[in-house]
């Protein structure tokens, strides 16, 4: 049997998302995997047309802390600033510990579909570690 990675980029994503996984690619360096936090723009990220957030990632012990919300929520000054597992998260974030630990583990674009929402997550490199995770939602 074949096993799938979780969260996998499998599927059409929603134009948006597609934008913004390009611009992602675009940014990498020679040979690395990913690009690294300080290549990204928060101004063209918000133009490719998602819902964005940025997380920051914190390792030993591994958490999540909300950087930066360009989301449609009622609970946008709520969450930035802090830590995933300190808030009760809206649904739009279900399964974002899980999805976010993924991607760092993956080191590798992750993607969560509920319903007609996608939401991706793009890993970026910062001391030598992913130290930020780029966040995309969009109607797909």
């Amino acid at each position: 049997m074949t096993q799938t990675a979780p969260f996998a980029v499998d599927g059409p994503l929603a134009p948006p998302l597609a934008r913004l996984l390009t611009y992602w690619e675009g940014l990498r360096r020679g040979q690395a995997e990913i690009p690294f936090w300080d290549d990204l723009s928060e101004v063209k990220i918000e133009a490719l047309g998602a819902e964005t957030f940025i997380l920051d990632v914190f390792s030993r012990p591994e958490r999540f802390r909300v950087n930066d919300l360009e989301v449609a929520t009622a609970d946008r000054e709520r969450l930035l600033g802090l830590f995933l597992d300190d808030v009760d998260l809206p649904e739009v974030f279900a399964l974002l510990p899980a999805q976010a630990s993924a991607t760092v583990e993956l080191m590798r674009p992750t993607l969560h579909r509920m319903g007609g929402l996608q939401r991706l997550l793009l890993p970026a490199w910062g001391e030598g570690e992913v130290r930020m995770l780029v966040g995309g939602l969009a109607q797909g």
